[in-house]
């Protein structure tokens, strides 16, 4: 028998309500995973679950049937919730009736592989956990070794970060860290630093990007700083020929990615 929830005014609805805001989560130690495909990846990656909400009313499709068996097969609280009590909860308009609270699950450069051809992303100060998100699901889908986001200006467990990568957060190594213990960890691994710019006189695909590699990606508005563009092995650009000098960032850093993976893999 599933505990029920279906008054707006229930204080777990309160409480749910105010983990929409980081400054809430960091005390509470806890994170938001909404969607089936998210849980999904959180289950896979055994995080630590704390609780579930469900709302049967919105579980529809046959992939979200599933999910809810396996969240029924943990020995996690799980409590059934109204429809109103459920859209009053939900992060954004992508009710799929299932929401899970977690403990945030942490990487530091010792989780990184020990390899000889090292592929690695980082991240400095991408504002919008949108942004995050998709250059997140696009790592997962070049197969990098790991993420490092250097001083973070978004929570990178943000609601829509976890949605945007659609769960991918939970599938790849994401480490948190500031500029100059990650280049100290580069170095020590033997890894070339590509930094983007653009300014920088290679285009990309004529530059060598074959791995061990960290492609360095900055934010939209600042770009790189003055760090990694005088400590970078190589700088690169993407020629634009139109009227902006600049594409989104998670674009820019898929195709980049993408032209570092067949590099690699030809």
């Amino acid at each position: 028998m599933l505990d029920k929830i279906t008054s707006l005014t229930n204080p777990k609805v309160k409480e749910l309500v105010k983990l929409r805001e980081a400054a809430q989560r960091k005390k509470s130690g806890v994170i938001v995973v909404e969607g089936y495909r998210e849980i999904e990846r959180a289950i896979e990656a055994k995080v630590n679950f704390k609780e579930f909400y469900i709302c049967k009313y919105f579980v529809k499709t046959l992939a979200q049937k599933e999910t809810l068996k396996k969240i029924m097969a943990l020995n996690v609280p799980i409590y059934e919730t109204s429809s109103e009590v459920y859209e009053k909860i939900s992060y954004g308009d992508r009710n799929e009736g299932l929401m899970a609270i977690a403990q945030p699950k942490y990487s530091s450069f010792f989780d990184l592989p020990s390899k000889d051809d090292l592929f690695i992303l980082v991240i400095e100060q991408v504002e919008k956990p949108g942004n995050l998100g998709a250059i997140l699901r696009t790592a997962d889908g070049v197969g990098v070794d790991g993420i490092i986001v250097c001083d973070a200006k978004t929570d990178i467990y943000n609601p829509n970060v976890i949605r945007s990568s659609l769960g991918t957060i939970f599938s790849t190594k994401v480490v948190v860290s500031s500029v100059a213990p990650t280049f100290d960890f580069l170095k020590s691994k033997g890894v070339k630093i590509c930094a983007t710019s653009p300014d920088a006189d290679f285009i990309y695909s004529k530059a060598d990007l074959k791995a061990p590699v960290a492609i360095v990606v900055g934010s939209e508005q600042e770009g790189l700083s003055r760090f990694w563009l005088s400590k970078a092995d190589l700088k690169v650009r993407i020629p634009m020929r139109g009227k902006a000098d600049s594409l989104n960032v998670s674009t820019s850093t898929a195709i980049l990615l993408y032209e570092a993976l067949r590099q690699s893999s030809s």
